[in-house]
């Protein structure tokens, strides 16, 4: 039995005392100790050895005690499992060779075992969950199918992914060809990720707000709706698509456990978009953590009043930045722990 079972209960909709909290990206770069242990080895070497991982994902939990933890790793071993070579460039970020521009070049992707090519991260779970010790939930991750095709086609990442889009207007076929292979991928790889022990998986569509809400609904949504059709019986799923606001009506229905919001989209009108009856989380706009702590917990507690405590789970709009000091992530943290409901 998991002790503080806060962000699972806030995912079945329970009543609680207060929402749980956790942040994206929480585990990582703004963290020293993190940053020594990228010091000495590279990006990769930290996904795919288990015990680096698994510690990087507690770090920030014996810092601040967040009620969720989550695995770290990367959304691109999916790509590099299926025979798309993924570098990762010190000052630039995702790097890839050989980009998927054709038929042809989809054709050569392989839906892999992923028992196989992705063991490393099953490992890395099973380190972590030992070293949590039932203490708090264990979240594992994916990115969304368009979001990977994204990086697939484009070869890095972009402010307006137009190659991508490109590729998906002018070869409509490929291009599903291609989001299915990584949606079938990643249905496997989230299921295997639940039988060594995750307790909620959330899925990230970093750049469905590139899409207008037609396209998002042909190129994006329809691939996470599989995925949740897949998995909402095994374990509880996030989905969470930075910029789509305009399809909260439709993610309200799918089965998901809870709607990830970013800071664009207010907490009354995600309550109104999504019916009032799912779990919300979010929304705090990252680069507000560069605001004074005082500041930020005033802000904190006004956004749970705003979303209300129940049916609702605290985190940020986005991931956490780099350079955010120590203390105002405690702050962030720490008004979450303290908040006292008004009524």
């Amino acid at each position: 039995m998991i002790k503080n079972d806060l962000f699972l209960r806030a995912l079945k909709g329970e009543t609680v005392e207060r929402p749980p909290v956790w942040m994206m990206r929480q585990a990582g770069r703004y963290l020293p100790e993190f940053m020594e242990i990228k010091a000495k080895y590279d990006f990769f070497t930290r996904c795919q050895t288990p015990e680096l991982a698994s510690e990087i994902t507690v770090q920030p939990i014996r810092r601040y005690g967040m009620d969720a933890a989550i695995l770290f790793s990367d959304i691109l071993v999916i790509p590099q499992a299926m025979n798309i070579e993924v570098q990762m460039k010190p000052n630039f970020g995702p790097y890839l060779p050989n980009p998927i521009r054709s038929q042809k070049d989809v054709d050569n992707v392989v839906v892999p075992d992923v028992t196989v090519e992705l063991d490393y991260v099953y490992q890395a779970i099973k380190a972590t969950k030992e070293k949590l010790n039932d203490e708090i939930p264990l979240i594992g991750f994916a990115g969304s199918p368009w979001t990977i095709l994204c990086y697939c086609v484009q070869g890095q990442g972009s402010k307006n992914f137009d190659k991508a889009k490109k590729f998906c207007f002018t070869n409509p076929v490929a291009a599903h060809g291609l989001l299915q292979k990584i949606t079938d991928t990643t249905i496997s790889y989230l299921r295997q990720k639940v039988k060594a022990g995750v307790n909620a998986v959330q899925v990230f569509d970093s750049w469905g707000g590139m899409l207008s809400p037609i396209d998002y609904q042909e190129f994006s949504w329809q691939y996470i709706q599989q995925i949740i059709d897949a998995l909402k019986d095994e374990t509880h799923v996030i989905a969470f698509g930075k910029g789509c606001w305009f399809a909260l009506g439709e993610m309200a229905k799918s089965g998901a456990s809870a709607l990830g919001v970013d800071w664009t989209c207010s907490a009354r009108n995600a309550r109104y978009l999504t019916g009032g009856n799912i779990t919300l989380q979010g929304n705090f706009d990252p680069t507000r953590l560069y605001s004074p702590p005082a500041e930020i917990k005033k802000m904190v507690t006004k956004m749970i009043n705003d979303f209300g405590k129940d049916k609702y789970i605290v985190n940020l709009g986005h991931g956490i930045l780099p350079d955010i000091p120590l203390d105002n992530a405690k702050a962030f943290i720490d008004a979450v722990k303290e908040y006292k409901s008004p009524d």
